[in-house]
């Protein structure tokens, strides 16, 4: 599930949004309030429930052989990563992605990891379900793996030269230095 060219995307859990008015987000770091949707490149970022916390890594043109190592030997050059007990959520969730003129939004952030609208805005049309997730991220040839704890994987991926993205990362468990001092 990607934007056809000229589009953005949206997903959610909510299948009846007709208009999408810019608010601040709960968890936003800035005061400006924005409509946020998604280019082809990252919507893999959101084929998950809301929710759920999780941990990407890609391979970028400024990847050394030895970071490339860390998404595993199997040649993946993108890994998603996700607690074990969010696999039934991943399984079970009813997703919903919403397309946008891309012309309504412009990137937003130093590597343009979204984008934003500032004015109410329309979908083109009704949401799509998503569908399966698990077979979704399988036919992108994106690696997705079950973790008993994010943190190990944030800290090696964050601190490397791969791609890096962690997303609701505040629900993931503890890190395991917390848990036992």
């Amino acid at each position: 599930m990607r934007p056809a060219p000229g589009e953005v995307l949206h997903f959610s859990e909510d299948p009846t949004i007709t208009r999408f008015a810019p608010h601040v987000a709960a968890t936003a770091r800035q005061p400006e309030a924005y409509v946020w949707a998604v280019d082809a490149a990252r919507a893999p970022d959101y084929w998950f429930p809301r929710q759920c916390p999780r941990a990407m890594a890609w391979v970028t043109e400024a990847t050394s052989p030895a970071d490339r190592a860390l998404l595993g030997a199997g040649g993946d050059s993108r890994v998603h990563t996700i607690e074990y007990r969010w696999l039934e959520a991943m399984r079970t969730v009813r997703l919903f992605a919403y397309r946008f003129a891309a012309s309504a939004f412009e990137p937003f952030g130093e590597h343009a990891h979204a984008m934003v609208a500032t004015r109410p805005v329309s979908p083109l049309g009704p949401p799509e379900p998503v569908g399966d997730l698990l077979a979704l991220h399988e036919s992108a040839g994106i690696q997705l793996r079950l973790l008993p704890n994010l943190w190990e994987f944030v800290d090696a991926v964050a601190d490397s030269s791969l791609g890096f993205s962690g997303i609701r990362l505040r629900n993931a468990w503890p890190r395991r230095s917390e848990l036992h001092p």
